[in-house]
């Protein structure tokens, strides 16, 4: 009986682990065949197709990327990592705040809060009056902040940590008022701390919209000077597109290849990368965020 308990034990074992690689390995090769073809030659993409090893190895697409625009890219980066750190952090806190204080039951008018936030959700008064708010009210035309405050606050995810807050005891946050604590030093010391898997999940959701956003760029910017690595890689594709077509004379790409479809997958390659290095020195505290929420002492 032991036996047969231990050899289904394994075999499930290995069945589990065979259909996790074979996921994986889904996952992961559309990322191995960006990057095959982002080194590839364009005369052999269009002749073959893409491959999941390079056609033609070539630096063709990286030369027209770095070499005319390297400053520019490494400017890009800071900006797009500057707006990436604030918004996320600005975010993080008006979210977490709003959140907690509609989950205090004693709190009056917490419906009505509520509601109107909701509200945003279903109605909204639409792009021109958006703009012309942002624009006029705001000032935010060729402005960092145009980069930042349009998304520093989701209604959604403020619905997702009220959640959290929602399920820590009253008793708690009781026993922590008759001890003298004040809402806000409840929330800094006791929500916050017991509600690490939430941070982490929208803080990760932040800092992935402000990473990829490049719509408030074609809105709101004409700085180049202002423009986050997203648009700035996108201005650089619509250019190729547009020099590829014969539309706009090559000028200082004449002197190479030019690269057309592969440069799409150049400009994604240059955008995730920040993205998969830096994940595995985040990985650890993402899992033991989850374990956090998961794990009942």
């Amino acid at each position: 009986m032991n036996k047969n308990k231990l050899f289904t034990d394994k075999l499930v074992t290995i069945i589990a682990y065979c259909f996790i690689g074979l996921f994986a390995v889904i996952c992961l090769y559309p990322l191995i065949l960006t990057i095959s073809v982002s080194f590839s030659s364009e005369q052999e993409i269009a002749r073959k197709g893409y491959s999941i090893l390079p056609l033609g190895f070539t630096f063709d697409t990286y030369k027209y990327i770095f070499i005319n625009s390297g400053t520019k890219i490494l400017k890009s980066y800071g900006v797009t990592i500057f707006i990436t750190v604030v918004g996320t952090v600005g975010a993080m806190l008006i979210t977490s705040m709003l959140a907690f204080a509609i989950s205090i039951k004693k709190l009056k008018y917490r419906n009505v809060i509520a509601f109107i936030c909701n509200f945003t959700i279903i109605f909204s008064a639409g792009l021109i009056p958006w703009y012309m708010v942002c624009v006029n009210f705001y000032g935010l035309k060729n402005n960092i902040l145009a980069l930042i405050l349009p998304s520093i606050f989701s209604v959604w995810n403020m619905f997702l940590m009220r959640t959290y807050f929602s399920s820590i005891p009253s008793s708690l946050y009781e026993a922590a008022e008759i001890d003298g604590a004040n809402y806000f030093t409840i929330f800094i010391k006791m929500a916050m701390p017991l509600s690490k898997t939430a941070i982490l999940t929208v803080g990760l959701m932040y800092a992935l919209q402000y990473w990829n956003d490049w719509w408030h760029s074609l809105i709101f910017i004409n700085d180049k000077n202002l423009f986050p690595l997203q648009y700035y890689l996108y201005s650089i594709l619509s250019n190729v597109n547009a020099i590829s077509s014969g539309r706009v004379p090559a000028g200082a790409a004449g002197g190479i290849t030019l690269p057309a479809e592969t440069v799409k997958m150049a400009v994604t390659v240059i955008t995730i990368g920040p993205i998969i290095f830096l994940y595995p020195f985040v990985q650890k505290y993402f899992v033991h965020g989850v374990m956090t929420g998961a794990v009942k002492e």
